[in-house]
């Protein structure tokens, strides 16, 4: 066989089609990032003037620093337990609450959670701020928030090692998700706080 030009066919520079790339928007392609989705939408939050929502650094004491090349922190510690990762005030209320991922598809695992997370959250609401932890199934694309009562009583009953999908399902709030903001989680603050 030839072509029109007189060239004789070659297998090897016929170059074969790329397929189209995948390009689905699912979060199970998206790999979704817990704290990356609450980081952008906070920004929006306090863009639109909804709400102040920060992440809480983490205390650490630097002991050494490079600089060489720049300013390079060699050494360090932490100086103190932090407390959750994140804090701010919605309608005139002081809130905090930790965010955490999991993998499990039927309970989440207690063990991600530190005694002193469960003391500070409960001096929050002794306080008069509002709690909960906002908790991603990543395999089931869904995240919840959960007020913190419902961490703290499984945590401090010990009967259990995690507290089970089911709960999530019935006392939870499952916060939409969308494009921006990433996750409505104020959505459902407002749906569990200020009805």
């Amino acid at each position: 066989m030839r072509y029109p030009n007189g060239q004789k066919y070659n297998k090897k520079t016929v170059k074969p089609k790329k397929k189209p790339a995948d390009i689905s928007l699912s979060a199970a392609n998206r790999g979704m990032d817990l704290e990356n989705d609450i980081n952008e939408s906070n920004a929006y939050y306090s863009e639109h003037d909804i709400a102040l929502i920060t992440k809480r650094p983490t205390p650490i004491n630097i002991v050494k620093v490079d600089y060489s090349k720049g300013a390079k922190i060699v050494d360090a510690y932490f100086e103190k337990q932090s407390t959750t990762d994140y804090n701010g005030v919605y309608k005139g209320k002081y809130i905090d609450f930790e965010a955490k991922n999991t993998k499990n598809k039927t309970s989440f695992p207690l063990a991600n959670i530190t005694p002193h997370q469960i003391v500070h959250l409960k001096r929050v609401v002794q306080h008069g701020g509002i709690a909960f932890f906002i908790i991603s199934f990543e395999t089931l694309n869904e995240v919840y928030l959960l007020d913190s009562s419902f961490v703290v009583h499984f945590y401090e009953q010990g009967e259990r090692k995690s507290i089970p999908y089911e709960v999530f399902q019935k006392e939870g709030i499952l916060i939409k998700q969308g494009y921006n903001p990433r996750l409505h989680y104020i959505d459902a603050v407002k749906e569990k706080y200020f009805r």
